[in-house]
């Protein structure tokens, strides 16, 4: 049966429960309570199959850069596959999309990146980063050279590797994971577990766990650290001025890769190509996905610095990884065409220096609302901190997450898309957002906090 938008909602959604296993969903409560059924995207706006209009204030899944339904893309994509639809990058082989590609990543990365290795995901870029390091070692004789820092509440995608570099209780619990051979340290969440020390302060002690667990570990036994720029699906936690100069010295003096994973703050996010670029990170290896072709299609790679890169091409021998689709002709087509977008009409110069620090000025002023402990937002990527109490920092009694719900649930109703970690309201809104727009995703965000005190205030929650 040919499944076309124009169904009524509820058909959609009783074929969904009937076949559809979602990421992430406990699909018996979702089953029970039906999908939303996305049918459009225009912009910034999307529309449900019930023809309600809904701000996406996620672009996607952190991922959409330029926004929905660029021709420009469909228009690459039906020229590339009328040429040559798939082809594989083994066997010696290569084709032009694939090459072009490569050529503008390298044009575009820090100086010291002329490399990359294509994927088809975020996560698949975290699996290819560590079989990378590892090799990287071995290659160096230093098999003993195995183990990988990652972070707590640090998410690198929900493959075997990926997950177990992530740092999400939720995630371990199932799958026995962590596979061997990764160790995690704090977070640099201030928030939430800084204490009384001052946001400088903890960013300094939080980066030295670094090097507690290098002491710890042994320095002959750790290959990398990984860590977002930004830690993203951990709740948008931005880490203190102090922390990354810190982690950075850290790395270069124990003679540890530095990985900085991109999938989210690469490609504009943070008002840079690059989030490694905004906060002065001299990484290794970067992870890439999400703004690498805007979402429109799968496609994911690892930029491989110079020091890499030389190992691994002059002296591994065969690297003995890869995917079917690892630069998939197609997928390059569309990432070609975004990156051409965002480079021609200047969208992440427009949000370091217009759209970013309008929506970061207006969304600070939301700390006043008597439900917000804090309100942070670096370029283009922002999160809310629900609290109890004002000006205390603590957490609502009962179970984490509730209250983050009800907000959630408050916003889709309003017509925001905004996404609850924890009892935290997270916001990542497409680049090419303008002020206008700006000004009612604000308004929305605001009704939903209104919303939500009220209902907080009814079943006596607060205070």
């Amino acid at each position: 049966m040919n499944v076309s938008n124009t169904y009524p909602t509820g058909p959609l959604q009783a074929l969904d429960a009937a076949h559809h296993m979602h990421p992430f969903s406990d699909m018996k409560a979702l089953n029970a309570e039906g999908s939303r059924i996305i049918v459009k995207g225009k912009g910034c706006w999307l529309e449900d199959s019930n023809g309600k209009r809904i701000l996406d204030g996620m672009a996607g899944l952190w991922c959409v850069n330029i926004g929905h339904g660029r021709p420009e893309i469909a228009e690459a994509v039906q020229a590339q596959m009328a040429e040559l639809s798939y082809y594989n990058t083994f066997f010696k082989t290569t084709h032009p999309p694939v090459i072009e590609l490569s050529r503008m990543l390298a044009e575009l990365a820090p100086p010291s990146f002329n490399h990359v290795f294509f994927t088809g995901s975020g996560s698949e870029s975290n699996d290819t980063m560590l079989r990378m390091v590892r090799t990287y070692w071995k290659t160096l004789e230093k098999p003993e050279k195995f183990v990988v820092i990652a972070r707590k509440n640090a998410y690198h995608g929900s493959t075997m590797a990926g997950a177990s570099l992530g740092g999400m209780a939720p995630m371990h619990a199932q799958g026995g994971l962590p596979i061997p051979g990764i160790h995690h340290i704090a977070q640099p969440y201030w928030f939430d577990e800084g204490g009384e020390l001052s946001p400088e302060e903890f960013g300094l002690q939080t980066a030295r766990a670094l090097e507690q667990a290098i002491d710890e570990i042994g320095e002959d036994n750790v290959a990398a650290f990984i860590a977002e720029p930004v830690q993203g699906a951990g709740g948008v936690i931005v880490p203190p001025a102090t922390y990354w100069p810190e982690i950075q010295r850290i790395c270069k003096e124990r003679n540890i890769l530095l990985v900085a994973d991109e999938v989210i703050t690469g490609f504009g996010r943070l008002g840079r190509w690059f989030g490694s670029e905004y906060f002065g990170i001299e990484p290794d290896l970067m992870p890439i996905a999400k703004g690498l072709s805007s979402g429109y299609l799968p496609i994911g790679g690892v930029m491989v610095g110079d020091r890499v890169a030389d190992v691994i091409i002059n002296q591994t021998g065969d690297f003995n990884h890869g995917f079917t689709y690892s630069g998939h002709p197609v997928a390059c087509a569309a990432a070609i065409a975004n990156l051409k977008i965002l480079r021609d009409e200047k969208i992440i110069e427009r949000v370091a220096n217009d759209t970013g620090p309008y929506l970061q000025k207006k969304w600070a002023l939301l700390a006043n609302h008597p439900l917000v402990g804090e309100a942070r937002m670096v370029g283009m990527m922002g999160a809310l901190e629900l609290v109890p109490a004002k000006p205390e920092r603590r957490r609502f009694a009962g179970e984490a997450g509730k209250i983050g719900t009800i907000c959630r649930d408050f916003s889709f109703k309003n017509g925001l898309i905004m996404r609850a970690v924890r009892d935290s309201m997270i916001l990542s809104p497409p680049l090419v957002i303008s002020h206008e727009e700006i000004d009612e995703l604000i308004r929305l965000a605001t009704k939903t906090l209104d919303d939500t005190h009220e209902e907080l205030l009814r079943q006596g929650l607060m205070g």
